[in-house]
């Protein structure tokens, strides 16, 4: 007999998505899976900030149109497949739920705590999550096998890679749908128990942290850094560079809860980290981080 609730056999068709989040991940959510023929509904705490979205969905696809890769009909179509609501409550007919609202665990509570109260028990419940535990989300929710990690890499619409991260409970139907869902966005899943910082976060931030150390102490200059890494170890942008983009108080969020769940003082934040972060110095979103931004 199959258990009550349970998840959706992967051959079932997903079409309506809802996206908790409408800022520099969750716009970019909600417009490849809209670009990907699925009815997408935004949700944010306020219209305001879901139009800021819609906003930076309809320049995104404007710029497409004008390198050719859409025509006009075709960005018109995309856009129609798009519905903004800052009520929940409007997402219980969707079918899967990714939540990308701010990296702090009470916000992602409070989100997964209403998406149980409004959503079907058979939808999946997935979170963009670059660090916090999918297991202690998943045991908020009634049917826990339903949740699990998909994390986008930013700007979504041209990073290629989705981590696909299993919580203890996570069903083995609901990571195979997030990995055809993953496949139908024409992106390259992978899979990943939960563990802090999964597999990117749990490299890539102590490294940006390193770097941080590095300047603080004087050792070589921003510039420095950053050429070392880009052109002795091929990376495309150097390690404060990448810091600027991703944001800084991101990165701190992240090192924060690597520090907790493994207790290894090799994850300490940067002290110029912490300042930085106070100062309100949080890269390219503040015009302004390890770089200046103020002519952007």
């Amino acid at each position: 007999m199959p258990a009550q609730n349970a998840i959706p056999p992967v051959s079932q068709k997903i079409s309506n998505i809802g996206v908790i989040g409408a800022g520099a991940m969750g716009h970019g959510i909600a417009q490849v899976f809209a670009q990907a023929g699925f009815h997408v509904k935004l949700n944010d705490v306020s219209l305001s900030f879901i139009e800021g979205g819609m906003k930076r969905i309809d320049s995104n696809l404007s710029r497409s149109v004008e390198k050719r890769r859409i025509s006009d009909s075709q960005k018109m179509e995309i856009i129609s497949r798009l519905s903004p609501t800052p009520d929940l409550a409007d997402f219980s007919d969707r079918q899967f739920v990714v939540e990308a609202v701010l990296e702090k665990i009470d916000t992602k509570k409070t989100v997964f705590k209403k998406l149980d109260e409004v959503c079907s028990k058979s939808s999946i419940l997935a979170s963009n999550t670059s660090s916090i535990p999918i297991t202690e989300l998943a045991a908020l929710v009634s049917n826990p096998g339903r949740v699990a990690g998909m994390h986008f890499f930013n700007p979504v619409p041209v990073m290629k890679l989705v981590e696909i991260v299993e919580g203890l409970q996570t069903s083995p139907e609901t990571s195979a749908t997030i990995r055809d869902l993953s496949l139908e966005l024409g992106k390259t899943p992978v899979l990943v128990k939960d563990s802090p910082g999964f597999i990117s976060n749990r490299i890539v931030c102590p490294m940006i942290n390193e770097a941080i150390f590095t300047l603080q102490e004087g050792i070589a200059s921003k510039e420095d850094i950053d050429t070392v890494m880009k052109l002795g170890m091929n990376h495309p942008m150097g390690p404060l560079e990448l810091a600027d983009f991703v944001g800084l108080d991101i990165v701190l969020d992240v090192l924060e809860v690597l520090y907790h769940e493994f207790q290894d003082p090799k994850f300490r934040a940067a002290p110029l980290l912490r300042k930085m972060v106070r100062a309100g110095y949080l890269g390219r979103k503040t015009k302004r981080g390890f770089y200046d931004y103020g002519a952007l």
